[in-house]
């Protein structure tokens, strides 16, 4: 009997001593969040929520910048591409033109004179291009710059 009291006596001082973190659990249970709190918490939630939605909208934008951009890369090789094949097209009807010219001549000095004025001729057609196409490019990365900056400068003012 000894044993047995012995040990309903650690027992009662075991919950004796654990008496108040007991009553504290049973407390927390019942403990009530003070208003303030929940309205801090839906606030907070409220505004990260409205923060994830401009975030969105903001990956939208750029997603639609990178779009516009892609798009208009695609138009710009096109016209590109057919104005380099015009050129060449328009070189080969000047070679055989000028092959028409020479074979015309009826004396050396006539074809020197012909062979001269088609060099001359593909020299002020190239120098043409080449002035057309830096101002082309500059326009173009100029234009594209500038819308660029523009978009990501909406997206940004959106998101911040």
């Amino acid at each position: 009997m000894t044993t047995e009291t012995n040990t309903n006596s650690v027992l009662n001082t075991v919950k004796e001593a654990f008496a108040p973190v007991t009553e504290a659990f049973k407390n927390i249970q019942n403990l009530e969040v003070p208003e303030a709190t929940r309205e801090f918490v839906k606030k907070s939630a409220s505004t990260a929520k409205e923060r994830a939605a401009d975030l969105h909208a903001g990956s939208e934008k750029v997603t639609a910048v990178i779009e516009t951009a892609v798009a208009g890369s695609v138009s710009e090789a096109a016209k590109i591409s057919r104005n380099i094949q015009q050129a060449i097209y328009q070189d080969t009807e000047a070679f055989f033109a000028g092959i028409d010219k020479l074979a015309s001549a009826k004396s050396l000095n006539e074809a020197v004179q012909i062979q001269s004025d088609m060099v001359r001729a593909r020299g002020e057609v190239f120098m043409s291009r080449a002035k057309s196409t830096t101002e082309y490019l500059g326009k173009l990365v100029a234009d594209g710059a500038k819308t660029a900056q523009d978009n990501f400068a909406k997206v940004y003012n959106k998101t911040v």
